[in-house]
């Protein structure tokens, strides 16, 4: 059995405290963490925590400073992660990094087999191009632009819903079906699942908002009009008084922001004549010559 070892009332007193920017508590140096990239610095549980929720849905694969204000625009390195993390969660994490690096380089793409899961090489010369992909795994032959059995002569359909993840068969296409469990995002063409929840979707890659039945853009739609008319009505997945509420809710924001500024607009324009005169003060001040 160990005991704690004694230290003088004086020696805590002189202990420094340092403010975590995340839970505004103060805590000894020895429970904080500096991020070695920014410097910015927060109680290590807090920023555990934050690590933690990131890698487990998925937000983000670069992890950066939790400080949106932060000057220089930090990111967590990947030993640092480590440290902090348990083992099956930095699994996740390089399972995140592995599987967006394939989906940004232009010349790989995963094969559509449900018993491969390989990785497939494109050709450089015309990535972009739909093109015959043959897995060197399972030797199936696809195409690379919509992961169906390779069509030539034939185009591909824009916006097809789909009903395979990512490296499972693509021999099972629903195109009738409005409601598929998996489709692509409109804007940046990622696969996404939607197992529950309301038809308002945002991707997680490029942050575009639209709806899942129509696939049509709802960045600009606060107010979720869209459900109101059309063959989406009455589809979002919520009832009618929750969407009331969610209106109220966003014309009251915009409500406040406006009549917060225009009670403060009389008190800046008093206020601004007060600023341009301390400011000429102030240049006209450096201006002076030094006294001799």
């Amino acid at each position: 059995m160990t005991t704690a070892r004694y230290r003088p009332t004086w020696d805590l007193v002189l202990d420094p405290l340092v403010s975590c920017k995340l839970c505004l508590g103060e805590y000894p140096v020895e429970q904080m963490t500096t991020i070695a990239q920014c410097q910015c610095i927060f109680c290590t549980l807090c920023l555990k925590q934050y690590v933690e929720l990131l890698i487990k849905e998925g937000l983000e694969t670069a992890i950066s400073c939790p400080d949106a204000a932060c000057p220089k625009q930090g990111h967590l390195q990947e030993n640092e992660i480590e440290c902090m993390v348990a083992s099956e969660i930095m699994q996740r994490y390089k399972k995140l990094q592995f599987e967006r690096e394939v989906l940004l380089d232009p010349c790989r793409t995963w094969c559509p087999s449900s018993t491969c899961q390989a990785v497939c090489q494109l050709q450089e010369s015309s990535p972009q191009d739909p093109q015959l992909v043959q897995c060197k795994a399972c030797d199936i032959e696809f195409c690379s632009a919509c992961k169906s059995n390779w069509h030539p002569g034939q185009g591909c359909q824009e916006n097809m819903p789909i009903s395979f993840l990512p490296g499972e068969t693509s021999s099972v296409f629903k195109i009738e079906e409005d409601d598929a469990p998996i489709k692509r995002c409109p804007k940046c063409k990622v696969y996404i699942e939607r197992d529950e929840g309301c038809a308002q979707m945002m991707c997680k890659n490029c942050k575009h908002a639209f709806c899942w039945y129509c696939l049509e853009s709802l960045d600009d739609d606060f107010l979720l009009i869209h459900y109101d008319k059309g063959p989406c009505r009455n589809k979002l997945g919520h009832s009618r008084a929750s969407v009331i509420w969610h209106r109220t809710q966003v014309v009251g924001i915009f409500a406040g922001f406006g009549l917060l500024l225009l009670v403060a607009s009389p008190f800046l324009l008093l206020a601004t004549p007060f600023v341009l005169c301390c400011k000429c003060k102030c240049n006209k001040g450096d201006d002076d010559p030094l006294p001799t």
